[in-house]
């Protein structure tokens, strides 16, 4: 489980997609409302769903909403949450802002509703006590009680995470855009299973990069939303280092997707090389397995470092 790290993948995310003057909604403070746990202290609940307020767990980039917190008030400011480093559970601080405005292990949440089967949290996003009003704040955390799932609904937590029906037509209906258009980037999204790139031979060898800094908020969802690898061939025609884009269709076929050069006039010659080295050494040197979500295979983009050295004589 990865209760109080996956929120965190989440909001770092969701950052990349608010612009700096995002719009805040700041709320009217009302009056404190005493919230009373009791009816449901020591119940242990297991989280079943996170979903946008569209009511799928997906979005259009790939980003996936996965419930995995596990949670027990154990008093009126006491909720214990389950740490997956240390495997255990481990308590926080109950803090009462305002209204129905909760703050616990590092996040702010509006108790939508408390029982003793079930629990709905809204997760929020607070800068200077406002409330952003964007997809920040556009998430919503449904748990059942482990009792409940057991013996009411006779069924597992495992079973209760797995996507919709409402997710697999959203996912069906972008792998067919995909798969219409692979050589548009605005047309394809991330897999939730990346592509997987293996050598043939000691001809190539690959290595997959990860971008987690968890210091400067870039959290696990990086690495599949934005896979990166680095590639080197020890007996190139000539010694080059290139950074670009592929897109990887569904069949493992590469295209050239984006790269830089501060030389337009120079543009189409990079172009080529760089189509060059995808058809001569990446196709033919590489064991490709497309991206896929919820089994389906899709075109999806990732980041290639690729080095050529030459062979020593």
């Amino acid at each position: 489980m990865r209760a109080i790290t996956s929120l965190s993948i989440f909001v770092s995310f969701s950052l990349l997609l608010t612009a700096c003057n995002t719009k805040a909604k700041k709320e009217k403070l009302p009056e404190h409302v005493k919230l009373d746990v009791t009816p449901v202290k020591g119940i242990r609940y297991t989280e079943v769903k996170r979903r946008f307020s569209n009511g799928l767990s997906f979005d259009t980039s790939g980003f996936q909403q996965e419930p995995s917190w596990i949670i027990q008030f154990k008093s009126a400011d006491t909720v214990w949450a389950y740490d997956p480093a240390q495997k255990i559970m481990q308590p926080f601080h109950l803090h009462h802002d305002h209204a129905d405005v909760f703050n616990f292990a590092k996040e702010w949440f509006r108790f939508k509703l408390i029982s003793k089967d079930s629990l709905v949290f809204q997760r929020l996003q607070v800068t200077k006590k406002e409330i952003a009003d964007d997809i920040r704040s556009d998430v919503n955390m449904t748990f059942y009680a482990d009792d409940y799932i057991k013996n009411k609904l006779k069924t597992t937590a495992g079973k209760l995470q797995r996507p919709s029906k409402a997710d697999t037509l959203f996912i069906e209906r972008m792998v067919a855009k995909a798969t219409k258009y692979p050589d548009q980037r605005d047309s394809v999204f991330a897999g939730r299973q990346v592509v997987s790139l293996r050598p043939r031979d000691n001809r190539i060898t690959v290595e997959r990069l990860s971008s987690v800094d968890k210091l400067n908020g870039r959290t696990e969802a990086y690495d599949y939303l934005y896979p990166q690898y680095k590639l080197v061939i020890p007996d190139a025609y000539k010694e080059f280092a290139y950074e670009f884009n592929v897109l990887v269709d569904e069949k493992g076929k590469m295209r050239l997707s984006y790269f830089f050069t501060n030389l337009p006039e120079f543009r189409e010659t990079r172009k080529k090389v760089l189509e060059g080295i995808i058809s001569v050494y990446l196709q033919n040197l590489l064991i490709i397995k497309p991206g896929s979500t919820l089994g389906v295979p899709h075109t999806s983009e990732i980041t290639v470092d690729v080095i050529g050295r030459k062979p020593s004589k």
